[in-house]
């Protein structure tokens, strides 16, 4: 594994990591939403004021943590394609050294599995693009 893919591999991590810890601030909403309810229930308005405010304050977090999840989602992406791309560009640069060796030999039989080989590695690279 190259460099590049051991970065997009942290950085998926961390994107679940960040969705886990939003879920979790979800529930903690839940609850507090749940809490303020029963303190009104009882008449403790101070109490019900706090639960509420913490509930608030939980689901902006929430909200953040899935943002920031996206958006490492989105750059491990990028990462992971210009991982492959780096991969494809040194495959596609050995072919080309190939191709260029098998026209100085005027070798057809060559020059022909040489193409084949490019082509297949330039199918490659619109299929991951």
């Amino acid at each position: 594994m190259s460099k590049l893919d051991d970065y997009a591999f942290n950085l998926r991590f961390m994107s679940k990591t960040l969705a886990r810890q939003s879920a979790k601030m979800e529930k903690e909403e839940k609850a507090s939403k749940l809490k303020c309810k029963k303190a009104m229930e009882k008449g403790n308005q101070d109490g019900a004021r706090i639960y509420a405010q913490n509930a608030i304050r939980q689901k902006n977090e929430a909200l953040n943590y899935l943002r920031l999840s996206g958006r490492v989602d989105a750059v491990a992406a990028r990462v992971m394609s210009a991982a492959k791309t780096a991969n494809l560009t040194k495959a596609m640069g050995g072919v080309v050294k190939n191709m260029d060796s098998a026209m100085k030999s005027m070798n057809l039989e060559l020059i022909s599995t040489t193409m084949d080989q490019f082509e297949k590695q330039f199918e490659d690279l619109d299929v991951r693009s």
